[in-house]
């Protein structure tokens, strides 16, 4: 019995001492794999930076400044300047209606500037929802999608039955001009740094022709077919510009910050071709942007200054542009203006001006005003790209906008009929060259990520300026003139004192990818 526990042990004991010798051999030989696995890892790795060290990268900004200045340029001025010709004219337009429908539908002054209030309410509130799509979708889509709604619109205004559809479906038109302002955003991302300053200023010319075709309009359709067929031939431009819009690409900023890396690059192979240049040597690479259009970013510590000043910057733009534009009209309209050569036209409109409904539409004189006016517009336009490129955007903007506030006084003195013009002239010139610099600014000093909402957000404030412009300008004018004009002047001496607390100067600056 002994001797065969004894034997059964020595057996238990030698099952156990190969199964354990089994198990470390299983063990060794899984180590023995698992240092195999994490050395070929390395070996990869080594591999895929030896494979890399060679090869070389670039940026899109590295690419739009090799390929450089060149005919996809000039097309790319042409019909995206053609925006602000379609711009224009729908903002300019109410400054020319304004006079018919007070006579049509009898209304008073506060009516007349709820108009110009409605259209820039729905400018506001599209404004950021625009820019919000722009940079999550793309800004080619959002552009085209506004010319075709403010066209839309634009026609179903001329068949309003009443004041009240007339200010709704201007108020939808609005929406879609707040989307075409997007194209300055995908301009500017296709533009060389050094050509920024000269070419974006000189978008003023397509404003200016806006203003003056919707005045030639005015002039010549108004008395004869009346001011619904002005609104439907002022949609034509809007409508030619739908077609010649496919020939502009997305922007290839964005498309690369939305991880789309090959279309970026098919655009600016393109762009390289039709400039008759090349893109540098090696390998499109810029970090994915995961998080696009973040209005959060806009107020995070290293933007919350500038744009709280640039919100307050455009409200002052617009509010000063559109006083001067809505001034102008409301001046001429009533002869509110002290001047020592008046017409026998213009004493009559004195005689009138108590009336419930002051119905006396704009004469010739009144139309060839207006266009004196709009070409202020353009002629300092060599002066702003002069200052653009000397002084910096900050200066450019203290020194527009303090000239701005001391001639909104200067309107209200007693003059003849040319040195109002001149005047006015002079205004309109100082407001409309802050209103780009303002612009340049902004499309300048946010990264791809949010500068489609940031631009968004901006001309949403600008819009409130636009908002209370026409009750200033049209409501209170009729009251004091001078009451009138120094809310205009005072704002802006508040902006320049805001602008020198920008803490970023833009000129020369590379347009950021990232934060």
């Amino acid at each position: 019995m002994t001797g065969g526990r004894k034997g059964s042990s020595m057996k238990t004991q030698l099952v156990n001492a190969i199964q354990l010798q089994e198990l470390e051999e299983e063990e060794v030989e899984v180590e023995v794999q698992q240092e195999e696995e994490e050395r070929n890892k390395r070996d990869a790795v080594q591999n895929q930076a030896n494979g890399t060290q060679g090869q070389k990268f670039y940026s899109v900004e590295e690419a739009v400044e090799s390929i450089g200045f060149g005919r996809f340029h000039i097309l790319l001025f042409i019909i995206m300047g053609s925006a602000n010709i379609v711009e224009a004219m729908e903002i300019m337009l109410l400054a020319v209606v304004s006079p018919e429908i007070r006579c049509e539908w009898h209304l008073e002054d506060w009516q007349v500037a709820l108009v110009s209030t409605m259209v820039f309410l729905g400018f506001m509130v599209c404004g950021v929802l625009c820019g919000y799509v722009a940079d999550k979708y793309g800004r080619w889509k959002v552009v085209f999608g506004g010319f075709v709604w403010a066209a839309y619109f634009s026609v179903l205004t001329s068949f309003a039955p009443s004041y009240g559809w007339f200010i709704f479906l201007r108020s939808m038109v609005g929406c879609g001009v707040a989307a075409t302002s997007q194209g300055f955003v995908l301009k500017t991302e296709f533009i060389p740094a050094k050509h920024r300053a000269f070419l974006l200023p000189l978008a003023s010319i397509f404003w200016m022709m806006g203003s003056l075709l919707i005045i030639i309009l005015g002039m010549t359709v108004v008395p004869t077919l009346g001011w619904r067929w002005m609104i439907r031939l002022s949609v034509v431009p809007g409508l030619i510009l739908i077609g010649l819009f496919q020939l502009i690409p997305e922007s290839a900023r964005f498309q690369v910050s939305a991880g789309n890396v090959e279309g970026a690059v098919a655009t600016l192979k393109w762009i390289a071709k039709m400039n008759g240049a090349s893109l540098p040597e090696g390998e499109l690479r810029e970090p994915v942007v995961t998080e696009r259009g973040n209005a959060v970013t806009l107020i995070s510590p290293s933007f919350r200054r500038t744009s709280l000043l640039l919100w307050y910057s455009w409200f002052v733009a617009s509010f000063s542009y559109y006083g001067s534009v809505l001034s102008s009209s409301e001046l001429l309209e009533k002869n509110l203006l002290c001047v020592t050569d008046a017409d026998e036209k213009h004493s009559i409109k004195h005689i009138k001006e108590g009336e419930l409904c002051y119905c006396i539409p704009f004469n010739m004189a009144d139309y060839q005003t207006l266009l004196i006016s709009c070409l202020g517009e353009v002629a300092l336009i060599p002066l702003n790209i002069g200052l653009l490129n000397t002084v910096g955007r900050k200066s450019s903007m203290i020194i527009l906008l303090l000239l701005s506030a001391i001639f909104f006084m200067l309107v209200n003195i007693c003059t003849t009929m040319f040195g109002f013009t001149v005047l006015l002239f002079l205004l309109r010139s100082l407001v409309s060259m802050n209103f780009n610099v303002v612009y340049i600014y902004t499309a300048e000093v946010y990264p791809t990520s949010v500068r489609s909402i940031g631009m968004g957000f901006c001309t949403s404030f600008s819009r409130i300026g636009g908002m209370i412009a026409p009750f200033i300008a049209q409501v209170l004018m009729s009251k004091s003139v001078l009451l009138a004009l120094c809310p205009f002047s005072v704002t802006c001496c508040l902006c320049a004192v805001g602008t020198i607390l920008l803490p970023i100067e833009t000129r020369g600056r590379a347009l950021l990818q990232n934060e």
